[in-house]
């Protein structure tokens, strides 16, 4: 890993990035200008092709603070995610993406609020959405402002309201992360990787617009969601798609209820909740079902 060693600062950002080449010099230096300073970027490229590597070669020549790696084979998404969190040893960490950006007051106002209360996990500000060219589409309002002392009133929270998801890319509390089992290898894990972390922290939500997530149709979360587009952007070299993706999204948050110290009862009235939700989602769970069964059925001509 390229980069001059120093002191753990107290934030580590983690960069996860994938031929990203034309936004993340933007979002780079949209992490450089943050008016808090005590921070390391960590990136990690995970096998560009095109030129990102380059660039953000460039970067870590001209700042202290940046340590650049580049994997020999691509990793998919949500391992290179992971990957960037194990290298941190600071009180607080952030993920930052290739595509997006943030205001420079980011770091700085969501580090205070970290520090004023012990008891948040995650401070994130509100989001304006951009298109390709950084052209705002829309603001982005949520109910995930979740101060509630009951963490299982704040999982129910996340599980019923959560909508577009960059909530992980805000600041957080790096003991509770380590608490989690991160992001899992089917598509929309940050989710339940989201619903996890409320288990652990409150979540404080800044009402500044700060964080800029630029919607195009190569970004990992373009609407379609279609297989070939998800092997090109989210998995590893040769894996197509993930089997029974939407189930996999269900039973992780049962896993986080799983592993939480919650008291038994309210275990239980969890699993009761997720049930129920899994059962509005019996269409779909049927439909995938009935795709992997004709997957595996031997082929007839």
């Amino acid at each position: 890993m390229s980069g001059s060693p120093s002191a753990e600062p107290l934030v580590s950002i983690g960069l996860p990035i994938y031929n990203s080449e034309r936004h993340v010099a933007q979002s780079i230096e949209s992490l450089l200008d943050q008016s808090f300073r005590d921070f390391v970027l960590y990136i990690s490229d995970n096998a560009s092709t095109d030129r990102t590597g380059e660039i953000c070669l460039g970067y870590a020549k001209r700042d202290a603070r940046i340590r650049y790696h580049r994997s020999d084979r691509n990793i998919g998404m949500s391992e290179n995610f992971n990957l960037t969190f194990s290298w941190a040893r600071s009180k607080y960490f952030r993920w930052a993406t290739a595509d997006d950006y943030c205001d420079a007051r980011l770091l700085e106002d969501a580090v205070q609020c970290m520090e004023r209360d012990p008891m948040l996990a995650l401070c994130y500000p509100r989001a304006i959405f951009v298109d390709a060219e950084g052209k705002a589409l829309y603001r982005w309002q949520d109910e995930l402002h979740l101060m509630q002392d009951d963490p299982a009133l704040r999982f129910r929270a996340v599980v019923s309201n959560i909508g577009r998801v960059h909530h992980h890319l805000g600041l957080m509390r790096t003991y509770c992360m380590r608490r989690t089992r991160l992001f899992a290898r089917h598509v929309s894990s940050d989710v339940g990787f989201v619903a996890e972390m409320s288990l652990y922290g409150k979540f404080f939500q800044i009402e500044e617009h700060q964080f800029f997530r630029r919607m195009h149709e190569d970004s990992s979360s373009w609407a379609t969601h279609d297989d070939k587009h998800q092997a090109r952007r989210y998995h590893p070299t040769g894996v197509g798609r993930v089997p029974f993706n939407r189930l996999r999204f269900h039973w992780r948050y049962v896993q986080a209820v799983a592993r939480s110290r919650l008291p038994l009862g309210d275990r239980l009235g969890l699993y009761g909740f997720l049930f129920r939700s899994a059962c509005l989602d019996v269409p779909g769970l049927a439909r995938e079902a009935l795709v992997e069964l004709r997957a595996r059925m031997p082929f007839r001509g």
